[in-house]
């Protein structure tokens, strides 16, 4: 038997360490650990570091959607609630998501790095991963694997308004708005 390793960081090279380490603290609430002229650590929970930006004194590009490279981290919320919390404590300071997408697996929020790194801050749509593999191997992800943009404003206030999560976290909710295809934020698809 092999042991299952378990997440531990990601570590990011960029030139722009300063404006990236702001970004990360407010979009995940997390601190910095530690922080030299190379290296910059930073934590939202008990582990040491969870993102490190290694600061490169020549200036880097900006990934572009035809750049390969990681495409983008993922961190979930126990509930929908949270992830608006958090989408409004961002809005309120100046941060809103490149896109907003019904996985139907997943109720996903992209946000933009300012190096051009996505972030997905999202809530599971399953109490169970066997019923999200379930649902990923049905039509309706079939049909479209990827799902319908969302507005996260309209998401709030009809939260605010007494909509239930499962009718805000089912894709029939978001195809209301009729959004562009989230593709061409995500990889620059038309």
């Amino acid at each position: 038997m092999s042991a299952t390793p378990k997440f531990a960081h990601i570590v990011f090279q960029t030139s722009q360490a300063g404006e990236m380490r702001d970004w990360y603290c407010a979009v995940l609430d997390a601190h910095v650990v530690y922080e030299d002229a190379n290296l910059t650590f930073i934590t939202f929970d008990e582990e040491h570091h969870r993102i490190a930006l290694l600061n490169s004194p020549a200036p880097l590009q900006r990934k572009t959607p035809a750049t390969a490279a990681m495409h983008h981290s993922a961190y979930t919320f126990d509930h929908l609630d949270d992830l608006l919390a958090r989408y409004e404590s961002l809005r309120a300071n100046g941060l809103t998501p490149a896109v907003c997408i019904a996985h139907g697996v997943t109720t996903s929020m992209y946000y933009q790095d300012p190096d051009g790194n996505f972030v997905e801050m999202q809530v599971d749509n399953f109490a169970e991963p066997a019923e999200a593999t379930a649902y990923m191997n049905g039509p309706e992800y079939a049909a479209d694997s990827v799902g319908p943009a969302f507005d996260p404003q309209a998401m709030l206030e009809a939260r605010r308004a007494g909509a239930g999560v499962d009718e805000l976290t089912n894709r029939a909710w978001s195809l209301k708005a009729n959004l562009p295809n989230p593709l061409s934020v995500l990889v620059g698809a038309p």
